[in-house]
């Protein structure tokens, strides 16, 4: 597994800052960006980054270059979003969870059950809201390419079944170390531990926590039906993520190389949205086959009511936001 340095990291920013000249592009260079994130090379999202990557190359005519390094090779999530903000030349995946550290009203974009269906959340996407926390986030150094990369809706694989809310009571279950998400499975009566994602497979195996949540092809791509045989279709959260850099090596590209990188990076979240739909279902049968038992909850509207008081348990929230948010996804 390859380290990341810090100080080369972010030094390597300055290089591209002065590389990329001033915003209006008259002294242009090759601009090199690394594309960090923790999931496995041959998921879905990987493979978007790969293709973003190779369209802003061909985009650019070969003036940015993107690496792309998958499986938390250069470190975790939390940590690659604190060095975006520190200024290291790299994107990052990035939940909305992890961005609502610095712009608190970004964390109401991954609650729990916050709408009927994916395809909804492109009203979030359109409207001014979503500029607004762009811009808030721009100004903490911190610039969301776009967030529309659609990874599947997050189910529990445990070592039992979860058919009701009752079910999560007493069950340890492995989540990233973003309140929101610990939060939500506090409200169903499970006990929430966090641990980073390349130590996910090793915590249920070894019986650190009973079960973990991710969506159906992160499961299966990081072969976690080895190690539990129950996946309950419990759809807590739409994972919609972003693919984040930072704000002060955004600004300094030229009018041209920032454009690109905004177009492509919405473009390749347009299609792996199809993908993993796609993958959603194929995959589901990939996981019977080895063994797993899928599980269909009961009565979702309870699983709805039991963690509607997460949105009222972030006080840092402009007031009102939730109600603005379901009235954008209600066409309102």
């Amino acid at each position: 597994m390859r380290k990341f340095n810090l100080t080369a990291m972010v030094g390597g920013a300055a290089v591209l800052a002065l590389a990329a000249g001033s915003p209006g592009g008259a002294n242009a260079q090759q601009v090199t960006l690394r594309f960090a994130h923790n999931l496995a090379p041959t998921e879905p999202f990987n493979l978007a980054a790969e293709q973003f990557a190779l369209n802003v190359g061909k985009a650019s005519n070969g003036q940015i270059k993107i690496a792309v390094f998958p499986g938390e090779q250069l470190g975790p999530n939390k940590e690659m979003l604190e060095l975006v903000k520190q200024g290291g030349n790299i994107i990052t995946l990035t939940d909305a969870g992890y961005i609502g550290d610095f712009v608190p009203d970004f964390g109401v974009l991954q609650g729990p059950y916050l709408m009927k269906d994916p395809a909804e959340f492109a009203r979030l996407l359109d409207s001014p809201l979503y500029k607004e926390l762009v811009e808030k986030a721009r100004e903490r150094g911190i610039m969301p390419l776009a967030f529309n990369w659609y990874i599947g809706s997050r189910h529990v694989v445990a070592n039992r079944a979860i058919k009701q809310v009752q079910d999560f009571r007493g069950l340890s279950i492995r989540v990233p170390p973003i309140p929101m998400y610990v939060k939500t499975f506090e409200s169903l009566g499970a006990r929430p531990v966090t641990l980073q994602w390349s130590e996910v497979y090793t915590g249920l195996s070894q019986d650190v926590v009973d079960a973990a949540e991710a969506p159906i092809p992160t499961i299966y791509g990081n072969r976690l039906q080895e190690v539990r045989k129950f996946v309950s279709l419990t759809g807590h959260f739409a994972a919609f993520l972003g693919i984040s850099m930072n704000a002060g090596v955004f600004n300094k590209l030229t009018d041209q190389q920032r454009e690109i990188l905004v177009k492509e990076a919405r473009a390749s979240g347009d299609a792996l949205m199809k993908l993993t739909l796609e993958k959603e279902n194929s995959v589901q049968a990939d996981l019977k086959k080895a063994g797993v038992t899928i599980v269909a909850i009961e009565k979702p509207e309870e699983f709805q009511k039991a963690t509607a008081a997460v949105y009222t348990g972030f006080t840092n929230w402009t007031p009102g936001l939730y109600d603005r948010v379901q009235g954008i996804l209600r066409g309102k």
